[in-house]
């Protein structure tokens, strides 16, 4: 109730700022939500959760192999599902993708499998909203290619086609727009322990130009920014990143953890995939020095590595696509598995020998520092190279459950444990 409360007290505060300003006849869709208008959107059709797409998703979730005790299901058919939120409050999830949609998926039964799926916030038009992310009292955040907004109260709202909507960082304040691409744009998010907006920045390129390093550092492109929850007093926080799309805090340390995948073109077996630990704002990773772990990047070869990098606390395997991952802290698990770092695997694309595809788990070691990683879900890649399925991202239900979306196959799928 708490939480409803501070989520409810933010739209007031919020709606007052708005009414604070001079009036102006509200233009856009974002415009009258943010007036809490009405944009006479109809609401949306649901997505079919039962028929023929979702027979075969089931079969092909025969061939996924788990470690004894563990079981896998079809949760939702989610087009084009990637990275998720789960709201704190009723556990309903909340889907992004990197075409135009953000998706929500409830439950009202509680039997573990969604019930209805539909479009969020229909009425605002959307580019990538790729990261989702939930403040602990309730507001939803979704960071776009280049806009971050804010929905107060998303899973209390969403029923209805009209949302209370905010803006948090404006149409082309996120990066400068000369830096929009199609490539890199997935953003990711999370709240801090600090109650601050954290989003990686992807950089545009494979290897980006030496006159376009200062642009990035002082931006935070090919980085991690940070910034209150309102999109006051952002700054840079960690650099030498070259595109992260997996972030979680630690809950033992509160240190931010993420995923970086590596240069592409250097060869089936180079660079590796990397999993990395942030102790302190300002660090850097070494990108684009290094195109993943120690290998040198061919540009950047001749060129004096900056003192102090940083270095990956687990290096994955080279071209596998590490993207989504979360610390798990539920009870459902076995005491193995609690504490440590699931993280998804997208799969290669242009590794001879395709890898990936799968769902990894990497322990934590006492001291806080991260042990071998290991597959905990495979059989999306078939042995002929085939994709059944494409894992994107991790989260976990209230039950202790790990959901896992899938982009290509369009689908969240739960991995539950029934081995006591």
């Amino acid at each position: 109730m708490k939480s409803i409360l501070l989520a409810a007290g933010s739209i007031v505060a919020l709606a007052s700022a708005s009414l604070a300003q001079p009036a102006a006849q509200p233009s856009s869709n974002l415009e009258k939500l943010m007036s809490f208008q009405s944009t006479g959107t109809e609401e949306p059709r649901p997505i079919a959760q039962e028929g023929r797409r979702a027979d075969a998703l089931r079969r092909n979730l025969e061939k996924i192999q788990l470690p004894a005790g563990f079981k896998i299901e079809l949760y939702a058919v989610v087009p084009d599902a990637r990275h998720m939120a789960v709201g704190p409050n009723a556990g309903v999830v909340f889907v992004g993708t990197r075409k135009s949609n953000v998706y929500v998926v409830t439950d009202r039964d509680k039997d573990r499998v969604a019930d209805e799926v539909k479009q969020f916030a229909p009425s605002v038009a959307m580019k990538i909203p790729n990261g989702v992310c939930f403040s602990r009292d309730g507001l939803l955040y979704v960071v776009e290619q280049n806009r971050v907004l804010q929905f107060p109260a998303a899973e209390f709202f969403y029923e209805g086609p009209d949302v209370a909507a905010f803006v948090v960082a404006k149409q082309g304040d996120l990066i400068p727009p000369s830096e929009e691409s199609f490539n890199h744009t997935a953003r990711v998010c999370r709240i801090g322990p600090d109650n601050k907006l954290y989003v990686a920045l992807g950089q545009p390129f494979n290897v980006p130009a030496k006159e376009k390093l200062d642009l990035y550092k002082r931006t935070g492109i090919g980085g991690i920014i940070r910034m209150d929850q309102d999109g006051k007093n952002r700054e840079v926080y960690a650099t030498g990143i070259r595109n992260s799309v997996g972030m979680d805090f630690n809950p033992a340390d509160k240190s931010l953890w993420f995923t970086d995948n590596q240069v592409d073109g250097m060869g089936d077996d180079q660079p590796p995939g990397e999993i990395n630990r942030i102790a302190n704002m300002g660090q850097n990773f070494g990108f684009p020095y290094y195109g993943g772990g120690t290998v040198r990047t061919v540009e950047y070869k001749d060129d004096q590595v900056p003192a102090g990098v940083v270095g990956p606390q687990a290096e994955m395997d080279p071209h596998a696509a590490d993207l989504g991952m979360m610390f798990y802290t539920g009870r459902m698990f076995p005491q193995t598995y609690q504490g440590g770092i699931f993280s998804a695997q997208h799969g290669s694309w242009n590794r001879t020998k395709p890898i990936g595809a799968r769902v990894m788990f990497t322990p934590v070691k006492p001291d806080g520092t991260a042990d071998k990683p290991q597959v905990f879900a495979e059989g999306w890649l078939t042995e002929n190279g085939e994709y059944l399925g494409r894992p994107v991202d991790v989260a976990m239900l209230p039950d202790g459950s790990l959901l896992v979306s899938d982009d290509t196959a369009g689908a969240v799928y739960r991995i539950s444990y029934e081995g006591r």
